[in-house]
Formats: C-alpha cells, sequence, structure tokens
C-alpha cells in the first residue's frame, strides 16, 4: 500500500528521531492512520535485516488490529503473538500484550530487541510498561524505543519525559479535519443558567469535583433544558452524551427515554458483558443516544455519532478532546448503508470550550501532578490577564462573547482541497470540464467522485473487484476518501503522477474505444484516455452506485 504524504512525513521524521536520540514520540489522533504509520516505521527499520521488534498494547483488539494491519503494510517480514493464549517470539516482529508480556516468567522469554514500539504511548508510565522497558534496555542498551498516541498529556499531568526525550512529529486534528479525514466539529457553548454556579466548583485533585458537578447540573429543570436544546440543534443525530456522576447519567437517560427518545446508560460498574451489549444495541441504531460516565472517553467509537454533549467541565484538554473526538470520525458507507455525516455538534453545556479554547493541544513531556497554572486570556477592552473561563472583566466589565463558530473556519477547506489534489501521489482527471467528476487511475485501481442530486459520492475499483461506494456528503470528505482507496491499491511503484508517459498521446487501442467526440479532442493526453476508459468500463457499476445512495434512501447523520 502507499502511505499518504502527511504519513510518509511522519514515518520519516520519526526514523530521523530514532537515529538520532535512540527514542522519540510521535503524537497521532484519531483518523491520521497511527496504525499503519507505526508499521512502517517498524518496517523501514528493520526491513532486510536480522533485527526483531516488539510493538506493545495493552488491550486483545488492539494487538489483533495493529498485526493485521502490519500485514498490509509489511506482508514480507514474518510475526507473532504473545498473549493469554499464545508466548510465540518466532516472528521478526512480536506484537505483544502488556499486562501478559509483564509477567516475571514472559520477560525472562523476551529475546534481544532492536525495537520496542508502544502502542497508545500515554500509558507508558505504568509500571508494567516500565518493567518491560527497563528488561529490553538491559537486553540491549542500544534498543530504540518508540511511542505512538493521540494524548500525550496525561489527565494526571504525569509527563512522558522519563521514557521520552523528544517528539518527532505531532499530526494534529486540524489537519485531519481540512484534509476530509475527520468532519469538522460544530460547537455550541449553551449556558442554561448554571455557568456561573459550575465556576464555583472546587477541584478534587487536578479536575474538578464531579460530586460537586453534579449538585450543579443533575436537576430537572437543568435537563430538561438540556435535552430542549438537543431536539433544536441536534434531534434525528446518535448521540452521545458525558456526564458527571453514575446517578447524574441515570437521570439523563430516564429524561430523554421519557421524551422518546430511546436511551441507553453504560458506565463503570457494569460487567464487561452488559456494557458490550447496551454498546451494541446502540451501535445497532436500537438506541439513538448513549449516556455514559467517563467510559467512552477513550477506545469506543461508532462513527455515525454526529453529536456530542458535554455536561460535565473538565480541567484536562486531553479529556475535552477525546470526548469530542468520538464523533469526529467519518462513513463508510457500506458498513452504514444510508448514513450520511458532514459534521459534529457539540453541544457544551459546561464550561470546558470556554476553559480550553481549541481541539489543539501542544504537547508537554515535563508535566507534574499539580504543576502549572491557569489559562487565561487578555481582556480586550483594558488589556488585563483575566482567567480564561470568565465572561466579564472584573477590571473594566468588558463582556466576552462566547466561542460558537466551527473549530476551523470554513475559508480553509477550499485550499486544502487544492492542496489533497496537489499533493495526492495520482493525477485526478476532469472528465467532463464542469467539475462534477473526477477520476484517477492506478495500475491495481482507481477511484473518482461524482456529484448528483445535491452530494458527491465517492467511488473506487480495484482488479477483480466490483466498484464499492467509499463516501458519500461533502467534496473533500469524498476527495480523502478516493485518494486512500488509491493509496491501499497501488505502491511507490505504481504511483506515476510524474511519469513522463502521461502527457504523451493516446494509443491507438485507446482511440478505437473512445467515442468520436473524444477522438476529436487532439489534446488529450494518454492519461486521460485512460480516465475515460475507466469511466465507460464501470460507468453502469457507478451510477448503480449513485442512484443507491439517493436522498429518498439516506438518513442524515448530520
Amino acid at each position: 500500500m502507499l502511505l499518504r504524504p502527511r504519513q510518509k512525513q511522519f514515518v520519516e521524521r520519526s526514523l530521523r528521531a530514532l537515529d538520532e536520540h535512540t527514542n522519540t514520540l510521535g503524537v497521532a489522533p484519531t483518523g491520521a492512520g497511527k496504525t499503519i504509520m507505526l508499521s512502517a516505521v517498524v518496517r523501514d527499520r528493520i526491513a532486510g535485516s536480522g533485527a526483531k521488534a516488539a510493538v506493545l498494547a495493552h488491550r486483545d483488539e488492539l494487538t489483533t488490529q495493529n498485526r493485521g494491519k502490519f500485514r498490509r503494510v509489511a506482508p514480507d517480514i514474518s510475526t507473532s503473538v504473545v498473549d493469554a493464549s499464545s508466548k510465540s517470539w518466532a516472528g521478526q516482529v512480536t506484537f505483544a500484550m502488556v499486562p501478559t508480556l509483564a509477567r516475571a516468567a514472559n520477560l525472562d522469554a523476551m529475546p534481544a530487541l532492536d525495537l520496542l514500539v508502544i502502542d497508545e504511548a500515554h500509558h507508558v508510565i505504568a509500571d508494567g510498561y516500565r518493567r518491560i522497558i527497563d528488561r529490553a534496555q538491559q537486553r540491549n542498551p542500544l534498543c530504540r524505543v518508540f511511542g505512538v498516541t493521540a494524548t500525550p498529556n496525561r489527565g494526571d499531568r504525569r509527563g512522558l519525559r522519563q521514557v521520552f526525550s523528544n517528539v518527532s512529529d505531532q499530526i494534529r486534528l486540524g489537519e485531519l479535519i481540512a484534509s476530509g479525514h475527520l468532519v469538522k466539529p460544530r460547537t455550541f457553548i449553551i449556558d442554561v443558567g448554571v455557568q456561573d454556579d459550575l465556576r464555583k466548583v472546587p477541584r478534587s485533585g487536578d479536575d474538578f469535583d464531579m460530586a460537586a458537578v453534579a449538585q450543579v447540573m443533575d436537576t430537572v429543570p437543568v435537563t430538561d433544558a438540556v435535552i430542549q436544546h438537543w431536539r433544536e440543534h441536534a434531534g434525528t443525530r446518535q448521540t452521545v452524551v458525558f456526564c458527571s456522576t453514575v446517578g447524574h447519567a441515570k437521570h439523563v437517560a430516564a429524561a430523554f427515554n421519557r421524551g422518546n427518545v430511546r436511551t441507553v446508560v453504560v458506565t463503570g460498574e457494569m460487567p464487561d458483558t452488559e456494557r458490550r451489549a447496551v454498546l451494541a444495541a446502540y451501535a445497532a441504531g436500537e438506541a439513538q443516544v448513549v449516556v455514559n460516565v467517563a467510559v467512552l472517553t477513550e477506545g469506543w467509537d461508532h462513527p455515525p455519532t454526529s453529536c456530542v454533549v458535554l455536561l460535565r467541565p473538565s480541567s484536562f484538554k486531553c479529556t475535552m478532546i477525546q470526548m469530542v473526538g468520538r464523533g469526529l470520525r467519518t462513513i463508510d458507507p457500506v458498513e452504514f448503508p444510508g448514513v450520511i455525516k458532514d459534521d459534529c455538534i457539540v453541544l457544551d453545556f459546561g464550561t470546558s470550550s470556554q476553559i480550553h479554547g481549541s481541539l489543539e493541544q501542544d504537547v508537554n513531556l515535563d508535566l507534574q501532578p499539580g504543576a502549572g497554572e491557569a489559562p487565561t486570556k487578555t481582556c480586550p477592552a483594558c488589556e488585563a490577564m483575566v482567567p480564561i473561563s470568565v465572561m466579564e472583566c472584573p477590571i473594566c466589565g468588558h463582556v466576552f462573547t462566547p466561542r460558537d463558530k466551527d473549530t476551523i473556519p470554513l475559508s480553509d477547506f477550499v485550499m486544502t482541497e487544492i492542496d489533497l489534489l496537489k499533493r495526492s501521489s495520482f493525477q485526478w482527471c476532469d472528465l467532463f470540464g464542469d467539475d462534477a467528476a473526477l477520476i484517477a487511475n492506478g495500475f491495481n485501481g482507481w477511484s473518482g467522485i461524482f456529484f448528483l442530486n445535491g452530494r458527491w459520492h465517492a467511488v473506487g475499483g480495484a482488479k477483480a473487484e466490483r466498484p464499492r461506494l467509499l463516501a458519500i456528503g461533502e467534496r473533500l470528505i469524498c476527495l480523502a476518501a478516493a485518494d486512500d482507496w488509491l493509496n491501499e491499491h497501488e505502491t511507490d511503484q505504481s504511483a506515476h503522477k510524474s511519469k513522463g508517459w502521461l502527457q504523451q498521446p493516446p494509443t491507438d487501442k485507446q482511440l478505437a474505444l473512445l467515442p468520436p467526440e473524444a477522438r476529436a479532442d487532439f489534446g488529450m493526453t494518454r492519461y486521460q484516455a485512460s480516465a475515460l476508459l475507466t469511466f465507460k468500463f464501470n460507468r453502469s457499476g457507478i451510477r448503480q452506485l449513485v442512484m443507491a445512495a439517493a436522498p429518498d434512501s439516506i438518513r442524515e447523520a448530520a
């Protein structure tokens, strides 16, 4: 497969940092292709050598996922697994479960490693991880350590400096939203008459006292107002709600259900089997709303979710980013037929958006528990420095306007689409000169985007495969999906955007297959002829897929 240009840059920077520092941390949020990039770093570091590597994860599903994607990126490198059911180091790359490997007997069996990779690396300071790292470096002092995470600044403010001395690269959420790999958030800050009380809530440790938050938020009038605003802004959307306490969550869910909105609750107190059953019901569409308390902030995604409701503040920016991130995934129309998602509505009834501002974060490897000053902002009237959460300057009385705009201005997306076309490894052809149908070809596959009935549709095909619907919705999201389809099916050798033959005249065989009006275009290139023929041969399949996704057969997730 072929990496996106930004992914290639991430891999190159990570490899360079491993050479310079012997360790490095890469930061990549949901949608960046973290596992693909992690796999490419391992491949490029050990390919063609006898070096051994291990990739650590803390959950079974991550170990399986990481191994599966590594095989796509590096099919010629052997792999093995160390988990509850297998203890094999036979592969050149071993995918290991941390709770299993951290046991003394399993650590004793670990061979000398040349590269240790840690997925979800914000967990790296836990005792089990440290035992594995220490043993790997005892066995081989030259062992490189590479970590990848989406949330480098931990909620408990414990920095990662004890393991990582540097950050090789950081892909930001804004980059992925602007490139069409995540949907854009539309944040509404809503005061239901309790924000002044929320600002007075004390802290318990480093975060707000959630019992005190519940005293403010867990009342019938507040909950009724929340549901009223939700109906107004997002009443048709699948929604995840974050509450302060279990009691608060149960009361909110009961209120939604009384209002004939099918709602389920998940809490940390639930047995795993019950929690999985509840989430499966939500995923199957049997419930429209899922309410939780700090359970769904990490490791859970249901892409049709297109509304996030914050009924609790967070003093940790990473927690706010995790919560909002649950609604930013794009939709695969094959996995979720008939669902269209263009954006995610964020309803913030607390103070998180005012405290933290944007969803971007700057990595700080030196965080300490309890360290750091409260964030501030400058009053535009008197230039006094005031706490970022205040809405009225205590010095001059200036009233601040609440943020209610998208995280990224829409104007940014137009330029980014042009950049995406420019950076793509493939040449995109405007088939009919009206900018409503674009196709790009590879040696193994093709993809295109087509505008019909007010929406864009991305379609891809490959050898011995029928055309497949890749995305529906905004042009940029469809273009990103179409480009990714080609990246999955092509390689560096078959990507040919800059090949000289692209500009040569069509072959006689191509001309014989083209319609008369196309043959009359004496400026046509061989590649343009190839794109037209791809469309000709796949036209009925493309039309069938696009017409099946007509508005009367879809339901809006956004």
